[in-house]
């Protein structure tokens, strides 16, 4: 089979590997679709310690069921289905709390086992959601990022019912998390990005409100359009030391700031004002099982659109599309792998 296989640095080279073979509880996935997260293009850059070449990266994918292990009844061959990438344990103390996605020993397809970034991938059987085959395979294959914004989204407007959103990032991530954030009721959701094609594209698929933050007017252009009430609720779908800055700067009193996105680690942060402000600060990671069960269900129930923000390239073009995604060369959001 062909598989794009992570070599090193900025190298991923297309190379044919042996169909895997599978376990008693494993699935083989013929993989259709498969999306490049952003974390992969830190692991790409050789930045995510996680990621140990040589690597067959990819976790946001669907596909059809090709082949069943023996303890395995819950599918069908031919099946359409997408796939959890995060594997827990279930018997640690973070499982027992129902906090799988921070599981002690938790592992996730594409990081520490091969990925779908290939034309065929071994899988857990646990892991394997059917799906409509009417569901496009594209939509589909939203199902893990999704699930890490709705599961941010969700928490972040918890106590903040019809509220103003700020998102900071026009990627994948901040796309989706303002999708959320529209079915969850906020009253204006606002995306931030520095990449104007990028915000172009969000106007053009339904998100009106966009800035970027690089304008010497964004805060007042921000108060213009939320008037009154203000910022509530902030998701920084980016993580560096601007968007921290301008987002302990531009939050209500009594608001909350979800923090999504790994640019940094440390970042210094007005403490004191959070104190006195009664400010929120949140992170999010990942998912629970239900978190990604409710994200294929809003995907089945055509609540998100993946229409006019996304691409498609070919699988031996992953070299280039990673290395146009750091070059800033793309203008949509997310660029899926036929």
């Amino acid at each position: 089979m062909k598989v794009l296989s992570w070599n090193g640095p900025k190298r991923i080279d297309v190379e044919d590997r042996p169909v895997p073979e599978i376990k008693r509880d494993e699935v083989l996935v013929k993989v259709d679709v498969v999306g490049i997260c952003g974390s992969e293009i830190e692991g790409f850059l050789g930045h995510n310690s996680l990621r140990i070449p040589p690597l067959v990266m990819g976790h946001e994918f669907s596909g059809y069921v090709e082949k069943i292990g023996e303890e395995v009844t819950h599918l069908s061959e031919g099946t359409k289905v997408v796939v959890n990438p995060l594997i827990n344990c279930g018997h640690c103390a973070k499982c027992r709390k129902g906090l799988e996605n921070l599981c002690d020993e938790r592992q996730i397809i594409g990081i520490h086992r091969p990925g779908a970034f290939a034309e065929f991938v071994a899988v857990p059987g646990s892991a394997v959601i059917e799906v409509p085959s009417t569901l496009d395979s594209y939509t589909a294959s939203l199902a893990e990022p999704l699930a890490c914004c709705l599961r941010a989204s969700r928490r972040a407007v918890a106590n903040h019912s019809f509220s103003n959103v700020l998102i900071y990032g026009a990627g994948a991530i901040g796309v989706l998390s303002a999708f959320v954030a529209k079915n969850l009721g906020a009253s204006r959701v606002i995306v931030a990005d520095i990449n104007d094609d990028r915000l172009k594209t969000v106007r053009e698929v339904g998100i009106k409100d966009t800035l970027n933050p690089n304008d010497e007017n964004f805060e007042q252009n921000i108060k213009a359009i939320a008037g009154d009430k203000g910022i509530d609720v902030i998701i920084d779908a980016v993580g560096f030391l601007p968007t921290r800055k301008q987002a302990a700067n531009l939050i209500n009193t009594g608001g909350v700031i979800m923090n999504i996105g790994l640019g940094i680690d440390e970042t210094p942060l007005p403490i004191n004002n959070f104190i006195r402000s009664e400010v929120t600060v949140l992170g999010s990671f990942c998912y629970t099982k239900q978190d990604f069960y409710d994200a294929v269900q809003l995907l089945v129930d055509s609540k998100i659109n993946i229409k006019g923000w996304t691409e498609v390239r070919k699988l031996d073009e992953g070299h280039q599309s990673f290395m146009d995604l750091i070059e800033n060369k793309v203008e949509k959001s997310k660029i899926f792998l036929d």
